[in-house]
């Protein structure tokens, strides 16, 4: 089944989203977080926790916008998508609950999550309920 063009422009938006925050704090955290009125320092310990995160979710956009173009991946594509683009917001909620506000900036985030996770879901909700596609028997070596 071909992709739709609602379907193109959530996976482009969510993948090119998480892949360019991903690369923002793998390469720039100090940059990246002062946006949200952070400041991290030079601790080296706590950049590598910041940057290993940041390295996954680039390379889960990646894989996000690969499914795009090739149809094996697109699957995958799909529930990375929501993988990142559900969790992200479920966490800031917790937070929201458990610490408080926090700031503006961190709310425009988790808004724009909101608004990626819900054209993912509209996007594909179609797909979502359909049982997966049967994987093809693998031919034994002869």
């Amino acid at each position: 089944m071909k992709l739709t063009l609602i379907e193109k422009i959530a996976l482009g938006l969510s993948g090119l989203t998480a892949l360019t925050i991903g690369a923002s704090i793998l390469f720039a955290p100090n940059a990246f977080y002062a946006s949200y009125g952070i400041t991290l320092g030079d601790d080296a310990n706590l950049l590598s926790e910041l940057r290993a995160p940041g390295a996954g979710l680039a390379a889960s956009g990646g894989l996000i916008l690969l499914g795009i173009r090739r149809r094996a991946l697109l699957s995958v594509s799909v529930a990375m998508s929501l993988t990142v683009f559900v969790s992200f917001p479920t966490g800031r909620l917790i937070g929201l609950a458990l610490d408080g506000l926090p700031s503006g900036s961190v709310i425009a985030a988790l808004a724009v999550e909101l608004a990626i996770a819900a054209l993912l879901i509209a996007a594909f909700r179609h797909r979502l309920w359909q049982p997966a596609s049967p994987v093809p028997a693998a031919h034994p070596a002869r």
